[in-house]
């Protein structure tokens, strides 16, 4: 039997988007994601990070610095009671990037590439499994991929939801777990 996977995307999801989040002391988590990561595992979910890090490739900061941070996060979400299974990150951007990063990449999101490797890596069932993103571009590689639930994470209520069976808004994390069960 397949997985089902909590995708969630990580600036504006887990942690607030400050721009280009890079070290530790940076971080600032959003209200219950925590909670929300705890209630997943504890449910039998596999939770998936899949973020756009165009920061690498725009030469802010390294791969080793992303290494450094994640590895950080997910030891605040251990402590926490939770767990993050696996994280997988895109540094490309089309335009505006270091040369060595200027691509479009299958796996930058709204393209569905992350979500494809970690359904193949993880035994993953797409179908059933949710996808938490803070932009509509989220919800767009999710719906490419055949993820079968996308929340939009808007507190202010502002952007453009995706046309698609599926998607619902939601204004705090504490609202999508109600979509785990």
């Amino acid at each position: 039997m397949s997985a089902r996977a909590l995708f969630l995307d990580r600036d504006g999801v887990i942690n607030i988007d400050h721009g280009y989040v890079h070290r530790p002391e940076e971080v600032e988590f959003v209200p219950g994601i925590f909670e929300l990561v705890r209630e997943a595992v504890d449910q039998g979910w596999q939770v998936v990070v899949v973020t756009n890090q165009s920061g690498i490739g725009r030469g802010y900061y390294d791969v080793s610095d992303f290494r450094h941070l994640t590895d950080w996060m997910r030891a605040r979400f251990v402590e926490q009671g939770g767990r993050i299974d696996a994280v997988y990150h895109c540094p490309h951007h089309p335009h505006d990037a270091l040369p060595e990063y200027r691509l479009a990449c299958p796996d930058r999101k709204p393209e569905p590439g992350m979500l494809l490797r970690a359904r193949d890596d993880l035994g993953l069932d797409l179908a059933q499994s949710v996808m938490l993103g803070d932009r509509p571009s989220d919800l767009e590689a999710a719906h490419r991929a055949g993820v079968g639930i996308g929340l939009l994470f808007d507190p202010d209520g502002d952007q453009v939801l995706p046309e698609w069976d599926g998607v619902a808004r939601i204004r705090s994390l504490s609202e999508a777990v109600t979509w785990l069960g």
